[in-house]
């Protein structure tokens, strides 16, 4: 099926075609320095913080400067005063909190949503209100905190709300985001030949119409801020989608989103289709281009970039590419290619994000939704500046440029050996900061504190302590759900002569002790049934995997466990309209494999419990036809 799409001819246009500008084309030298540009385009001096990760001929040795970043525009929802300026939406708290088992407590989604204002992207796509009451009052704490919190250059974000094409989700979005000082609603329809069939079941003039009330209908609401999406514009016919982009336009949107949603084009294929936009929707002049891509064949990256190149100005990204099924563009990956490449390839586009917190960002979301991120991840994974081939490292040991385009202090990373600091049983308060400080994490004194006394009772046990252990503690105590239950003490006894018991001592939130055991099959199986026993809230676990953090006997071991609550927590899915049951991650870390269990299993709960306690009761959800 896949093959007969590629084919489509909606994928071709009979109207004005604007070819896209080609990308430098690779030497056939085996020169290290193969790409040509034109003379104009060498500008790799013009800024000395650029010159390690964006220039490919610079000798200078690793470090660079602090990065040096350009002014951002004037905030103005439907133009950009520098034609060069990017801006980045994420929607991590919305399309990547629709990962399965990626569920984030409100505490969470604000602190994440802190971490991406102190990361400078311009938009932040909190959540979809209507969904339920947990979503909606985390949106508006998101709006009236983070939505309000101005820095000295006069920077806050745009705080977004997504809702379908109905009125109902539009004022449940607009009562959500209105407490921010920048607003938006973004609402979307699918326009594609098979969604209007067999999902929406309406005529094209129907869907025209829908879109163009309800942009209407969310600008009557006081929202000067809306954004349009014409849901799998990838497959969508040119025609349909140039009529009913001018129509919104000229019912008041400002930003006009352009989904390839099943992620079916590829680079050249988008970069076409938002050229195309660009020229035959009438009122385009009038507004900012997005682009939203999903990775479904590993190329929303490729076509977010392709997408730029060719007029868009707001690229739509999630922190570590998470997201429905194969996940959507990651913001680090277009990013730091838009900082390496910008000036080069792709006309001097630039982003206001400060790279520097790319890693304490990319972490935190990887500890709070439990998406683990894999080891060969570009820009944030954990081989991203490793190097064990020989060759590699002989030509690191001389000049660090021969093998690495981005030096890891540009995103918020510091390489343990270039540090000279061993931790162990005898390094101080002091010590830990610095090094947790170069490991991109800034805590505050109650966390610092916490973590200090967590990594002694480590170092008494372990001869020398790695980043790896001061990573998993720092996930294990910062990057927690908010403690409805806390473990204190536990008991195992377990072999071959008998049941394995388990006595577990549990907090409730109030501080008041709880006892109870359990036998099992098995050491987990007993500690998880006297777990059960405290709680009373009765989940089936659905996973569970553990890893050991470094080589040796003595090593840190982490847990992550998901689960779903035998009650019913459901939510409603933004795309499809339906209910869908939530389930709950919940990671642990310890040097003793039973407590790291237990410690994510308490976690699961306390994820679960909290969205009981912000959920008392449901927004009704809605059928797939959706409603003039």
């Amino acid at each position: 099926m896949a093959s007969s799409l590629l084919r489509n001819p909606m994928l071709s246009s009979p109207t004005t075609t604007i070819t896209t500008p080609s990308l430098p084309s690779l030497s056939s030298k085996p020169s290290p320095l193969s790409f040509r540009f034109p003379p104009s385009h060498h500008r790799s001096l013009r800024f000395k913080s650029l010159r390690l990760s964006c220039s490919l001929s610079d000798p200078s040795p690793l470090p660079s400067p602090p990065p040096l970043r350009r002014r951002r525009p004037e905030y103005i929802p439907n133009r950009i005063s520098d034609p060069n300026y990017v801006r980045v939406f994420d929607t991590t708290l919305r399309d990547g909190e629709q990962s399965p088992g990626a569920t984030l407590t409100s505490k969470e989604k604000l602190d994440i949503a802190r971490q991406l204002a102190k990361l400078g992207v311009d938009i932040i796509e909190a959540g979809f209100p209507a969904a339920s009451k947990d979503d909606f009052e985390a949106v508006k704490t998101i709006a009236e905190t983070v939505g309000n919190a101005v820095d000295e250059d006069g920077y806050v974000p745009v705080i977004c709300g997504l809702s379908r094409c109905n009125k109902k989700d539009i004022e449940t979005a607009w009562e959500a985001v209105k407490y921010a000082k920048r607003p938006r609603i973004h609402t979307f329809i699918a326009t594609s030949n098979i969604h209007l069939e067999y999902k929406l079941k309406k005529s094209k003039d129907e869907v025209i119409d829908i879109a163009r009330n309800m942009v209407t209908f969310a600008r009557s609401l006081g929202c000067e801020d809306v954004e349009f999406s014409p849901e799998d514009a990838g497959r969508s016919e040119r025609e349909f989608l140039y009529q009913i982009l001018g129509e919104v336009i000229k019912a008041g949107a400002t930003t006009l989103n352009i989904p390839d949603t099943v992620g079916i084009t590829l680079p050249s294929e988008f970069g076409q289709l938002i050229a195309d936009i660009k020229a035959n929707t009438p009122g385009i002049q009038n507004v900012v281009i997005s682009t939203h891509c999903q990775n479904d064949l590993g190329l929303s990256t490729a076509n977010t970039l392709s997408g730029a190149h060719s007029g868009a100005r707001q690229v739509e990204v999630t922190i570590n590419g998470i997201g429905e099924r194969a996940g959507n563009a990651s913001l680090e990956e277009v990013v730091m290619a838009i900082k390496c490449r910008g000036d080069h390839v792709l006309g001097g586009l630039y982003t206001g994000i400060d790279t520097r917190h790319i890693v304490m960002t990319s972490k935190m979301v990887e500890d709070y939704t439990g998406m683990q991120t894999q080891p060969h991840k570009a820009i944030v994974g954990a081989n991203a500046f490793a190097h064990e081939s020989g060759i590699h490292q002989d030509g690191m040991l001389k000049h660090k440029g021969t093998y690495e385009i981005i030096c890891p202090e540009e995103i918020g990373l510091e390489r343990s050996n270039d540090a000279g600091i061993v931790l162990g049983k005898l390094s101080g308060r002091h010590a830990l900061k610095d090094r947790l400080t170069e490991l991109g994490y800034v805590l505050d004194d109650e966390q610092l504190s916490t973590i200090f006394w967590r990594f002694k009772s480590v170092a008494e046990r372990k001869k020398r302590v790695t980043d790896a252990d001061i990573i998993a503690l720092v996930s294990d105590e910062v990057f927690q759900p908010e403690a409805l239950w806390k473990l204190l003490d536990m008991q195992i006894t377990c072999g071959t002569l008998g049941l394995s018991t388990a006595t577990v001592k549990l907090a409730d939130a109030d501080g008041k002790e709880h006892v109870a055991c359990s036998m099992g099959t098995g050491p987990v199986d007993s500690a998880y049934k006297a777990v059960d026993l405290i709680v009373k809230e009765p989940a089936t676990l659905l996973e569970y995997s553990m890893n050991a953090v470094t080589e040796g006997i003595d090593a840190i071991a982490t847990t992550r466990v998901l689960i779903r609550g035998n009650n019913n927590y459901s939510t409603t899915n933004a795309i499809t309209g339906e209910e869908v049951q939530r389930t709950f991650s919940g990671t642990g870390a310890g040097m003793d494999i039973v407590v790291s269990s237990v410690k994510a299993y308490v976690g699961a709960l306390n994820k679960m419990l909290d969205f009981k306690e912000n959920s008392p009761t449901k927004v009704p959800s809605q059928n797939n036809k959706v409603p003039a």
